[in-house]
C-alpha cells in the first residue's frame, strides 16, 4: 500500500491541534514546505522551522486563541487514487470565507483566493478552517 505523505502531515497536525500540543513534527518536502509557508501566512500556526538535512524535518508551532485551536479541520481533498481539479471559476469558497483552499496550479502552491485572482485553476490538496 502506498503511503501519501500530504495525508500523514494533515493527520499528524489534526491530532496534534486535538491533543493540544505546542508542536508537531513532520517530515521535510519541497510542497509540504510550501504548504506551511500558506498556513503561516493565513494564521492558522503560529511559526515553523524547517531543519535541513539528512533526515529533515519541518517543526511546526500550532496556535492557539484562548486555549481553542487556530486549525478547526484541515481536511484532504485530492488524493493519489481520486484527484480533484478545478478551474478558476470553480474553486471553492470555503466556510464563507473563513477557511482557505490550498491548490496545486501551474503558478506553484498557492491559496484558493489568489487562484482566483490570478485566473488559474488547479489540483486542490487540502482545505483548512
Amino acid at each position: 500500500m502506498q503511503t501519501d505523505p500530504i495525508s500523514d502531515m494533515i493527520s499528524k497536525i489534526n491530532n496534534a491541534s486535538s491533543a493540544r500540543k505546542k508542536t508537531v513534527e513532520i517530515p521535510i518536502s519541497n510542497m509540504k514546505k510550501e504548504i506551511v509557508k500558506i498556513l503561516f501566512e493565513e494564521g492558522f500556526i503560529a511559526n515553523y522551522e524547517f531543519v535541513e538535512g539528512v533526515k529533515g524535518k519541518i517543526i511546526i508551532t500550532l496556535k492557539y486563541v484562548d486555549g481553542t485551536p487556530a486549525i478547526t479541520k484541515i481536511e484532504r481533498v485530492s488524493k493519489p487514487s481520486r484527484r480533484i481539479y478545478v478551474p478558476s471559476d470553480k474553486i471553492p469558497i470555503i466556510k464563507n470565507g473563513y477557511g482557505i483552499a490550498v491548490l496545486s496550479t501551474s503558478k506553484g502552491i498557492m491559496t484558493g483566493e489568489k487562484a482566483r485572482k490570478e485566473n488559474c485553476g488547479g489540483e486542490i490538496i487540502l482545505t483548512v478552517w
